[in-house]
């Protein structure tokens, strides 16, 4: 390879201004491609994994089933309600119990629970009362005020943290977060005082995690529910590892706790992690298969510079004549032919990547791209790989010609 060879490439490549053009837009579909679809692929997967963050990280969620087979009387086999009681919340909160579990949380919920404000009304989504750790459990940040404390749970003080959704509804919309503090509320027939306010959360793809209203669970038991149960707990592992270990020990607490006739569990016992590994995985899946059709638009362009430089070599044949009839080698031909196509495929890949890069910044079908930096750099290096393989046998055609056949051709 030398400057002379790199000078001919190039005046081959602009001698021809269309077809160049035409090749190189081949080459910069697929890479352009490559790019987008791999960071759509990639969007996907941060995405499932901030809707598992908004939810709290290594969660288990425990809820109550409708009810289990139970004997009673002459009235044959009945359904009763099995009920989340403080003496569960109290066992897995055992460390001999539960050595997996590093935090407990009990939830009661008030559905349908209306709220008032100088005359707005709302019903938020959710209605939780909890204790001090749902905060950082279920990762809900505080943007103003502050959160619900253990001593508003012992003291079961009727105070209220509020999400950004229901502060728009009673408040109004653009309502500053710091003027909700020290606000009575009526929620249901009783007065609670505002002492917070979230920061903003969004959507989890099914649920606005802003439409909710917390609140000590001593508080919404004795006031909204009244009885002194809970609808779920939240059980946050030690580890993302040892929730699969947390799971197990929190399935035989509760089982020993309740036992049933039929030997079946009366809770659902849902494993955040396991969800969230599954998702993951059928994330990465797409990436690779958006990827991989992406990839195949990268060879068809790589067809296209053979096709190109096989038409180059038969019409510039009485050339590659002239220049082995002066002394030019074979190497030289060869080095020229193939400087040529990989240029193209070069300077398509560069045009490719641009393209890539600028598409990536718009919505896909919903999802957000994020450009995983390895795609543009290994869909430039296969564009160039893909110039010096399809441009090997053209450029070895070149020259492998006879000097007086080359001479002869018309």
């Amino acid at each position: 390879m030398n400057i002379e060879s790199i000078r001919i490439a190039l005046q081959g490549i602009v001698s021809n201004k269309l077809r160049s053009a035409l090749t190189m837009l081949g080459i910069m579909i697929g890479v352009g491609s490559v790019i987008v679809l791999v960071a759509v692929g990639t969007g996907s997967r941060l995405a499932v994994e901030k809707q598992f963050e908004s939810l709290g990280a290594n969660t288990i969620n425990v809820i109550a089933t409708r009810g289990f087979g139970g004997r009673g009387g002459n009235l044959g086999t009945q359904s009763r309600a099995v009920q989340i009681t403080a003496a569960d919340v109290a066992a897995l909160q055992m460390p001999v119990n539960c050595p997996s579990c590093k935090t407990i949380v009990p939830i009661v919920t008030a559905t349908g629970t209306v709220g008032a404000y100088q005359g707005n009304t709302y019903t938020p989504a959710q209605f939780v009362g909890t204790t001090a750790d749902f905060t950082p459990v279920r990762n809900y940040p505080v943007s103003a005020g502050t959160a619900i404390t253990a001593d508003d749970v012992d003291s079961r003080a009727k105070v209220v943290v509020l999400g950004k959704t229901v502060v728009d509804n009673l408040f109004g919309l653009n309502t500053p977060a710091a003027s909700v503090i020290g606000q009575p509320i009526k929620f249901g027939n009783t007065t609670w005082i505002a002492i917070g306010v979230f920061a903003p959360k969004g959507t989890n793809g099914t649920q606005d995690q802003d439409d909710i209203v917390v609140a000590p669970y001593t508080a919404v038991q004795d006031n909204l529910t009244g009885a002194q149960t809970f609808n779920s707990i939240t059980v946050q592992a030690i580890s993302r590892n040892a929730t699969g270990s947390a799971q197990t020990e929190v399935t035989a607490v509760l089982g020993g706790l309740h036992r049933t006739t039929n030997g079946t569990s009366p809770f659902s016992v849902l494993n955040q992690a396991t969800l969230q590994t599954s998702q993951e995985q059928s994330a990465k899946t797409l990436t690779v298969l958006l990827g991989a059709v992406a990839a195949i638009s990268l060879i068809v362009g790589g067809i296209g510079v053979m096709n190109i430089m096989l038409v180059t070599v038969t019409e510039r044949t009485r050339e590659i004549g002239v220049r082995r009839a002066i002394g030019a080698q074979r190497s030289d031909i060869l080095s020229q032919f193939l400087i040529e196509a990989v240029m193209v495929s070069m300077l398509g890949g560069l045009l490719g990547v641009g393209a890539g890069l600028i598409g990536s910044h718009f919505k896909i079908v919903g999802i957000k791209p994020a450009i995983a930096l390895y795609s543009v750099f290994l869909a430039f290096g296969v564009s160039v790989l893909t110039g010096l393989f399809f441009g090997l046998y053209p450029a070895n055609r070149a020259a492998t010609l006879r000097p007086i056949d080359a001479l002869r051709y018309e």
